[in-house]
């Protein structure tokens, strides 16, 4: 698995998003189903469920677990994100949080454009505040 496998895999997943109403998109099913979850809608919180799937395209192997923070305990720490990485983000209390794929970042301490699922319902680029970052991660390769 290569960070420019992880990106080029989500971003070729942008613009799938939920339908509306009592149906659901079954590619959100598809990511649902690398976790342990067992959700069976697109109406469940998706983002760590995407980003699984995303991993495991890429021959990799994720967290098994749709909580965006189980991303914190996967893989090493990185110091200097790159494209491709996993970004954890603050999302309101602990447990909460999101997570995507790094895209890349304006400044230091300014926003970080994140590809991700549930960003809007859909999977998008999206900017989040650098403050929020958790952690940027990438697999153990030890």
């Amino acid at each position: 698995m290569t960070p420019e496998e992880v990106y080029k895999i989500a971003e070729a997943e942008i613009g799938i998003h939920e339908t509306r109403g009592p149906e659901s998109t079954q590619r959100i099913l598809e990511y649902h189903n690398c976790t342990s979850l067992d959700a069976s809608n697109d109406e469940t919180p998706w983002c760590s469920s995407f980003v699984n799937w995303v991993v495991c395209q890429a021959g990799g192997k994720g967290t098994n677990s749709a909580m965006a923070r189980s991303w914190l305990n996967w893989g090493v720490p990185i110091a200097y994100p790159f494209p491709g990485c996993i970004v954890v983000l603050k999302r309101g209390k602990a447990p909460s949080g999101h997570v995507g794929i790094f895209k890349y970042r304006r400044s230091p301490g300014g926003w970080v454009h994140v590809v991700g699922g549930n960003q809007s319902d859909q999977v998008k680029v999206s900017l989040y505040a650098e403050a929020n970052v958790l952690g940027y991660r990438w697999e153990d390769e030890t």
